[in-house]
């Protein structure tokens, strides 16, 4: 009886061994930054050069959508329709196509996917990220079907980056304090209960006390802190935009289109367009 007991035991420990390798490797692989060839490649010939990126795998939703964009040629012709020194350059409007003609899907109007936030992913220089509309309206942080923008950014030191920290941590508690009143109105006018304004904020305070109380605020990692010291980007939208991809050839082409001058609404003066995206590596 003994025997058995302690046979029981030993495979037991052996059990116990085995699943803690295997949750030690699906959380290495699963956290392990992507390498060039693992992901799609892509190049964007655009008429003041080339930029090559890669796009990740760990953003499939939106690594899939911008590939199905691409096959159909839909950003053949379309303009950087917003560049700010400094910050990023944007495009994917198909208002902005030459000769449209028809208009076309999205642009910051219509289709949007699901967010895909990933610590891995930030906005450091060259980082293609997906535009969306502000919390406000769009609580979820959902991303426009179409419209990207890839980093310029500036270079940062640790009080700046303590900043963007706090800014981050706010856009982030907003937005969700947003999307809590708006699943608490939701919620009650599906059971029928007719719930004030006040009332409504009341009982999402204290889903949103909850929270906090349960959740640490984001900290800027310190391996992303030194690229944001030495390299640049824009911390500050970390956690609140989904960055699916980045630059890994012609970061001095986007350099020269950051540089070009624009007008008030940071539209370019002189046209800035993308003559097509193909893809290069699957």
């Amino acid at each position: 009886m003994k025997h058995d007991i302690n046979q029981n035991i030993l495979l037991m420990i052996i059990i116990i061994k085995r699943l803690v390798l295997l949750s030690l490797f699906f959380f290495a692989t699963s956290c392990k930054a992507p390498s060039d060839n693992e992901n799609p490649q892509i190049l964007i010939k655009t008429t003041m050069g080339d930029i090559k990126l890669k796009l990740y795998d760990n953003t499939p939703i939106h690594r899939d959508n911008f590939i199905k964009l691409i096959n159909s040629n839909f950003y053949d012709g379309i303009s950087f329709h917003r560049i700010i020194k400094n910050f990023m350059i944007q495009a994917g409007d198909p208002d902005t196509r030459l000769n449209s003609g028809e208009s076309l899907p999205d642009s910051l109007r219509t289709y949007t996917i699901p967010a895909e936030f990933n610590q891995l992913n930030f906005h450091k220089k060259g980082a293609l990220a997906a535009a969306r509309e502000g919390n406000d309206i769009n609580p979820s942080m959902r991303s426009s079907g179409t419209q990207f923008y890839i980093v310029q950014g500036v270079k940062y030191n640790d009080d700046e980056l303590d900043l963007a920290e706090k800014r981050i941590n706010s856009n982030i508690k907003q937005a969700l304090f947003n999307r809590l009143i708006k699943e608490t109105a939701d919620s009650a006018k599906l059971s029928g209960k007719n719930l004030s304004d006040s009332e409504i904020q009341d009982l999402a305070s204290v889903k949103m006390f909850d929270y906090l109380t349960t959740n640490k605020d984001y900290k800027i990692p310190e391996d992303h802190r030194q690229v944001y010291k030495t390299i640049g980007g824009v911390p500050r939208l970390d956690c609140t935009y989904t960055v699916f991809g980045e630059v890994i050839e012609g970061l001095d082409v986007l350099d020269k289109i950051a540089s070009v001058q624009t007008d008030s609404n940071d539209k370019p003066l002189n046209d800035v367009r993308i003559i097509n995206i193909k893809i290069i590596k699957n």
